[in-house]
């Protein structure tokens, strides 16, 4: 019963329950160590032992693809540590696929000028779940997304933003571009989770359409398997300009 009552003492010392979050940067109670990227241990083929321990192929001699990394830590033994950025939420997926600093693609956000207000509208395209939670507490009163201008709707022809979660299915690639098309311009999609970025466990397999950048433009993809409440609420801000990994607050 401890943990609880810590949270509840906090919560009134604080005198509000919400994280401040983008405000300030994010607790390490909010991100558990799975909720960072792996780094390498050391210099450039220092990551060869942990090669075979990886179920994914993410990783080479020289790097740690994030679009693949399912943050199993069977790598960990090895050496690698999950260091890397809470906002790891890239405009380009070869920054995923390389050891490169996340953050620099600088062309201009898709929906800079939407500024204070966007709205979410969510696909699951065929997942276990895990990413539609981690998206859905956003809504909740300790994330409370809507304090930042961000609200989900069920209706694609009211959303700026389609934010996908999921492996692509053959029998969701028509729904899916259909939705796209419904959004209004501008527009942009998010992609949610390895599995939409590459495939995840589930790459090569029959049941797999391709990633999402195959069926759609992808213009943020957030890593993790799955990634935690504040990488998404931050790659949903970088729509704008306005996530931390972005410079904003």
């Amino acid at each position: 019963m401890r943990p609880l009552a810590s949270w509840i003492e906090r919560s009134i010392a604080r005198g509000i329950l919400t994280t401040r979050y983008p405000r300030t940067a994010a607790s390490e109670e909010e991100v558990p160590p799975t909720g960072r990227p792996p780094v390498a241990p050391g210099p450039p083929g220092s990551l060869a032992a942990a090669i075979p321990t990886c179920p994914v192929g993410a990783i080479s001699e020289t790097s740690v693809d994030r679009g693949k990394c399912i943050r199993c830590a069977r790598c960990v033994p090895s050496g690698l540590a999950f260091a890397g950025p809470v906002e790891a939420a890239t405009r380009s997926r070869a920054e995923l696929a390389a050891d490169a600093p996340l953050g620099t693609e600088r062309a201009a956000p898709p929906l800079a000028e939407f500024g204070r207000s966007l709205h979410v509208f969510l696909v699951d395209v065929g997942s276990c779940n895990a990413c539609n939670l981690e998206v859905l507490a956003l809504a909740n009163p300790f994330y409370d997304s809507q304090r930042l201008g961000i609200f989900f709707t069920n209706s694609p022809r009211h959303a700026d933003v389609l934010l996908v979660v999921g492996v692509p299915t053959p029998e969701m690639v028509d729904p899916l571009r259909r939705a796209y098309e419904a959004l209004p311009a501008p527009k942009a999609v998010v992609a949610v989770g390895v599995c939409p970025i590459s495939g995840g466990v589930f790459a090569g397999t029959p049941g797999l359409a391709g990633v999402l950048a195959d069926i759609l433009p992808v213009d943020v993809f957030v890593p993790g398997c799955p990634p935690t409440p504040v990488a998404v609420l931050d790659g949903i801000l970088t729509l704008a300009g306005r996530g931390r990994s972005a410079g904003g607050p």
